[in-house]
């Protein structure tokens, strides 16, 4: 890098911070492993499920996202998904739980997807789900999305939506991806202005023609969203309109839960709960929310509502729930902060979730729910809530080669100096997510 500034996915540049806080952290490991081995948990085979938990960054959050009215550009964004990868990378070797990309297209399309994969490859990265966009028009589109996409009344313009989901089928299959997100916009504004059973059959049409259209190792993964764009009413606006279309489509459909897709105080592990019964949980959108669809990071706002999101996972693994496998991506937007730290800190929230729900005493909680001991099995929860299990996840990442401290050795690295030179800043007055 330029300027002396340092490469933060360099193993030694890590290693070498990494030296300054392992007393530290062994002193502290060992400490917290006494605590747990009281309780009958062994804390290397916690730090070892921690260490395999990896969640995909959305390739659209590594630059500066925005509001309905303005956007700030940051110092050094990505120009194109190829310096998304590189962003993409720098979170994966400090984190070490973020090895696949979730592309969205056309947002990143090259004319060279081969040289894409290849390049992915050379970071050390994968591709998972690749997203379709069909909620806004793009240069050169023949037919508008402004009155919806795939449920539209004009039929021409619903099949224009069908050929760009296939399109990114194809994509998919040259990156190695396994899965497709689809989420539309497509609902009504006005009481009126929309057939409301007509437009879900139309979605159903033209959904069936995409799920005709995948591999057969492939799953769709049907995102719901409450309100926006359409605030009166939404096609798939909540999780019994995504299991209805799942269960219509075939067993290669299954349930995208966002995490702010949902009207407020929803109890958003009771939904987990039921699509893990229904065998249609395909997987998340991790981000927080304070009022509606914040696309906050992940963990600042609710992080008890995230560790119960976790608590039902964890006994979905305990109990072997059949047909159990949901894909994690991130999906956030980064108004204020430098991307890059954000999504490290999320990736980190995650597995501190994930950690916490395998320190619950299974048997113990299962045995007070039958005996109606409502106290003692909330307590049963708030105890593996209320450990600091910040030791597991520096082992876990130490054991794989990344930062005991993720954020202090970026911020030390100067990458996103670097990026600016690197970079040049590109005036931006528009709003919303690019």
């Amino acid at each position: 890098m330029a300027n002396n500034y340092a490469d933060p996915r360099d193993r030694a540049f890590i290693a070498e911070d990494n030296a300054r806080l392992r007393g530290d952290l062994d002193a502290d490991y060992a400490a917290l492993g006494a605590i747990l081995q009281r309780r009958g948990v062994n804390i290397e085979a916690v730090t070892a499920n921690v260490a395999s938990f990896g969640v995909a960054i959305p390739s659209w959050g590594v630059g500066t996202g925005g509001t309905r009215f303005a956007r700030f550009p940051g110092k050094g964004e990505p120009r194109n998904v190829f310096d998304k990868l590189e962003d993409c990378a720098v979170i994966h070797g400090l984190t070490g739980a973020t090895p696949t990309v979730s592309l969205h297209l056309p947002w990143d399309h090259t004319d060279d997807m081969p040289a894409l994969r290849q390049r992915a490859t050379a970071l050390g990265l994968g591709f998972d789900a690749v997203n379709s966009n069909t909620f806004q028009d793009r240069p050169g589109q023949q037919l508008s999305y402004k009155y919806g996409s795939l449920t539209h009344t004009d039929p021409d313009v619903r099949a224009q939506a069908v050929e760009h989901n296939i399109d990114c089928i194809r994509i998919g299959k040259l990156l190695g991806s396994k899965a497709l997100t689809v989420w539309i916009g497509d609902g009504a504004n006005f009481p009126g202005q929309q057939h409301l059973t007509r437009a879900f059959e139309r979605y159903l049409e033209s959904t069936a023609q995409i799920y005709a259209a995948l591999p057969s190792d492939w799953r769709m993964l049907i995102e719901h969203k409450m309100y926006e764009p359409a605030f009166y009413t939404t096609v798939i606006q909540d999780w019994g309109s995504s299991l209805m279309a799942a269960q219509t489509l075939g067993p290669k459909a299954f349930c995208l839960v966002d995490l702010g897709h949902h009207a407020p105080n929803v109890n958003i592990e009771m939904i987990v709960a039921r699509l893990v019964h229904a065998r249609r949980l395909g997987g998340f959108h991790f981000n927080d929310s304070k009022y509606g669809d914040d696309d906050l990071d992940t963990g600042c706002i609710d992080p008890y509502r995230l560790f119960l999101i976790f608590n039902e996972l964890v006994d979905a693994q305990w109990r072997q729930a059949p047909d159990f496998h949901p894909a994690h991506m991130l999906d956030q937007s980064h108004n204020v902060t430098d991307p890059i730290e954000s999504l490290m800190t999320s990736a980190i929230e995650l597995q501190r979730a994930y950690a916490q729900a395998l320190l619950v005493d299974r048997q113990a909680l299962a045995d007070y729910q039958q005996q109606n001991d409502a106290l003692m099995a909330a307590q049963t929860l708030k105890r593996a809530f209320t450990t600091d299990v910040q030791p597991i996840l520096a082992r876990a990442r130490l054991q794989k080669g990344a930062a005991i401290d993720p954020i202090g050795t970026y911020r030390r690295s100067q990458y996103r100096l670097g990026c600016a030179e690197r970079r040049p800043a590109a005036q931006s007055f528009g709003g919303g997510i690019v």
